[in-house]
Formats: C-alpha cells, structure tokens, sequence
C-alpha cells in the first residue's frame, strides 16, 4: 500500500474542510448605499439584525414567493475583507451558494449563467477572490444550476414567445406542462433546461467558453452541482471530463440526497446527505449503534474509499435546518460533529455554524452571517477550531482508510494509513447510559501496553487508555467520545514501535 496515501495527500480534494457562504448573507457590504438602486420593488434590502421569515405569497407580477426577495447586501468585495476568518478557522475550501445572475436572493433561478449577480459583483470579483484564496494555499468551488433556468431568462423567454427562436430547443414545452413548459417540481419560475440538446450541453460545459470551463480559467477550483441527480450518470460524466479537461484536479461534486452508490465515476464525489440521516439517528438513538456502524461499512463499500474521501459530508446547509436547531442537545451536536470530522470525508461547515448560529427550514436556515458572536472565547468557535485543527493535523483523517473494531454498545473504528504513528481510534456512546466495554482493536501494530493519547480532551473522570493484547478497556459517558493515538515516543530512549513502520 506504501505510495497511496502520498498520492492521496497530493490531491486538495481529499480530506478537505469546506467552509460554505451564501455571499448576500455572509458579510455586510461597505458601499451599501451605492448599492441600494440594485434592489429595485418588489426587492427588499432588509438590515444586518434582521432575520430571514417566510412568506408564501407572491411578489406581484413575479410568479416568485415574497421572501425570495429579501435580500441583506452582502457581495464578492465584502466576502473578500472576511477571509481571514476563514483561514483562521482552518478551511481548505470555500464554497459558494450560486453567483449568478439571477432576480431572487437565492440565484437557482439564473437568467444568465455566464454573468454575476450585480448585487454581488462581477466576474472580475470572481477572478479576485479566486487569486487572493490561492495566494492564501485555498480553493475555490462554485455552485453550477443546470438543470433548470429561471423563468425571466431571456434564452426562456425569446424560445417562450417564438416557437422559432434559437432557443426553443433549451426547453421542453407542451399543454401537459402547467405554465407550458416542464419546470423543475412544479415550480413555475424555474423551467428545466432540454439537455438532451448539444447545443445545451455545448453552452454549459461542452465549449471551451462553456459555462464550467470558462469559470475554471477565471481561477475557480471546482463546480458544486445543484440537483445533480437530475443531470443523471451520461452527463454529468461528461461535464466532469469536461472540467477535468479544462483544469486537470478540479473538483465536481453532486448533489446527491440518494444514497452515493453508483453516482462516481460519473463526478469526483457527492454531498454525503446519506451519512447526515445516518449520524443524526444515531446521536438521537433513532438507529442502533451496531446497524449504524455496518451502515458506515457498507458504504464504503458500495462507493469505495476515493470518491469517499472527496465526498462532503454534510450535516446542515441552506438546504435544511441548522445544526443548532436540528439538534438542540449540546452532547449529542458535538458527537454527531466529532464523526464529521474523524469519518471518511471533506467535512463541509456551513457559515454561522462556528457560533452555533441557529434557524430553522426554508428561509430561516439562512439568516445573516452573526458577527457580533465571533469571539474567541465563544465555546462553538473554540470547538469548531479543535475540530479542525484534529482533522488537518492528523494524516489519517484526511486520507486514511477506515477499519472497524469490535465492540457492543459503543460505535469503535479507527482510521490508518501505512504508519502506525497516524493511526486514529475513535470511539463514540451515543447512549443515555455509561458504557464500560472491552473494544477489539483489529490492528496487529498497536503494541501490547501501550497507553493512548487523547487526540480531544477526554470526558471527565477518564481514566487513560491502554492497550493490552488487542483490546482497549474503556469507560465512556452517556452522549460522549474519545478520539485516541498511539504512543510512539520514546521513553528513556527506548520504544516499543522502533521497528513498526
């Protein structure tokens, strides 16, 4: 196996930590006030403090809900003047929620794929924030809608009005389609794009001025792909080749809420929605401790460790509640993010999650970026960093592979590599109840007496732990975790690991 875990470390992709903005929502612009013409009626430009409510009504003369309206200024320029909480955070990647123009606050409704919102900037911006990221060792990843458009696109439009028009063959229309076109789930304003039609195809990734393409040459890094499931396997292999081709080592990552069986290689990896249901039952005791653990094997088995290490393992985003909302019980949100960070996986964290902001479903997960909580002393940020620095600092983690050990009532695996010095053990009770157990640790280096250390600090009381003959006697908590390593240092220039690799 020696060379596959050098090769793994040379790829960013692998392992890496995403930090998630929504760029309206993430840093208050400083030329608000030039700006304001930019949110003309129905729009809404609503203050820093206030927080995002829905409101199923339409905007008059739109067939779009009123709080897709409300918008809170942020843009490229701003995102820029907070990167340094970024890096500070740890954070290999940003990823950004869709840029491109488009008339709601969320932009999956892009009239113009190849321009940026002017709320947000321009593709100048773009070309900015991609060289100020690789000046600082980080990449950029783009969220790329291409399975449908909104419906004031004028390519929409002009094919909607003149069954002539060039664009006619973008869409697919029809009586049996409410509105008369196919939209995506029904929504009036976002018709799907026809990409059964290589002209389609040629526009968004196919040309060498393709949409993906000619983002990549701006200096993004990769494409995040909005309901990749509906692209299905034929194209999105080749709008992968496509990027892959453009800029060999670039990142495509799928939307997929399925299980990731089957979607790879057809993209590089995919948001790992499957393993966000699969964590929270567990820390809530929905899904038993032995079911969970050979889920997370057969997992890995049916997508293999490669697309899983890219994979973004995804606990809260736009998409869904808060991980603050969706689990309130401090003990149980931190064991379900020690997993994040320790399980095969990019872990993705979403903006406001450092500060244990909270919200809601649809649009209340979205609320502006809380500032006024960023404080070193803050326990989320404190932890959240730990978190991090343990994911970056540890070689397993980011590219090791995965092996469970034995245990009851407790969920035990450990992540390695070719050197017995990365190997990490994790051990995690997500019970209501304290659990002492003899964990069989199925890795013949991990030499007979020797006691672990604490990668975490430990739950109080712990005693340390010790190998002996394979096995590890542990304690844990109700609703706690160790994360452990073996000691390789010497003592009295003696140890036990001078000839274990």
């Amino acid at each position: 196996m020696a060379g596959v875990f050098e090769e793994r470390e040379r790829d960013w992709r692998n392992g890496a930590v995403v930090y998630q903005v929504i760029v309206d929502r993430f840093a208050p612009s400083a030329n608000l006030d030039a700006k304001r013409a930019l949110y003309p009626a129905p729009k809404t430009l609503r203050r820093w403090d206030e927080v995002p409510v829905g409101n199923p009504e339409l905007a008059p003369g739109t067939k779009i809900t009123r709080h897709e309206l409300d918008f809170w200024g942020g843009d490229l320029q701003s995102l820029r003047g907070k990167l340094d909480h970024v890096q500070a955070l740890g954070a290999d990647v940003l990823y950004l929620n869709p840029i491109h123009l488009g008339f709601t606050n969320h932009k999956y409704d892009s009239l113009d794929f190849q321009a940026v919102s002017p709320e947000y900037g321009t593709r100048d911006d773009v070309k900015a924030l991609a060289a100020e990221l690789k000046r600082r060792k980080m990449k950029l990843v783009l969220d790329g809608v291409f399975n449908h458009m909104g419906r004031n696109a004028p390519a929409f439009k002009q094919a909607e009005s003149d069954p002539k028009a060039a664009t006619r063959g973008w869409f697919v229309f029809g009586p049996q389609f409410p509105g008369g076109a196919r939209t995506w789930k029904g929504v009036l304003n976002l018709p799907e794009l026809n990409l059964e039609n290589p002209a389609v195809r040629k526009h968004i990734w196919a040309a060498r001025d393709s949409v993906v393409r000619s983002y990549l040459r701006d200096g993004a890094d990769g494409w995040r792909l909005d309901t990749a499931y509906e692209l299905g396997p034929t194209f999105l292999a080749e709008l992968t080749a496509a990027a892959h081709k453009e800029k060999p080592g670039s990142l495509v990552v799928g939307e997929i809420v399925n299980h990731p069986g089957g979607w790879m290689p057809a993209m590089d990896a995919v948001m790992n929605f499957h393993w966000r249901t699969l964590l929270l039952g567990l820390v809530r005791g929905e899904i038993p401790v032995a079911q969970a653990g050979a889920m997370i094997e057969r997992t890995i088995a049916d997508v293999g460790t490669e697309p899983m290490l890219k994979s973004w393992l995804v606990l809260d985003n736009h998409d869904v509640k808060r991980l603050a909302t969706e689990l309130p019980d401090a003990a149980q949100r931190r064991l379900a993010q020690v997993l994040q960070f320790t399980l095969p996986g990019s872990p993705n964290l979403y903006y406001g999650a450092e500060v244990g902001m909270t919200g809601g479903d649809d649009p209340a997960q979205r609320g502006p970026m809380r500032w006024d909580l960023v404080d070193q002393a803050h326990p989320d940020l404190a932890w959240t960093k730990q978190l991090i620095a343990l994911h970056q600092q540890h070689r397993a983690l980011r590219v090791g592979d995965y092996r469970a050990a034995t245990a009851g009532q407790l969920l035990a695996f450990e992540r390695h590599t070719d050197r017995a010095a990365d190997t990490v053990l994790v051990l995690v009770n997500p019970g209501d109840q304290p659990v002492t157990e003899q964990v069989q640790w199925r890795n013949g280096l991990m030499m007979d007496g020797n006691t672990l250390r604490d990668l975490l600090p430990p739950p109080a009381g712990s005693r340390p732990a010790v190998v002996g003959s394979g096995f590890v006697r542990i304690t844990l908590p109700p609703r706690s975790a160790r994360v452990l390593a073996p000691d390789v240092g010497t003592q009295g220039g003696y140890s036990v690991y001078k000839r274990v690799p």
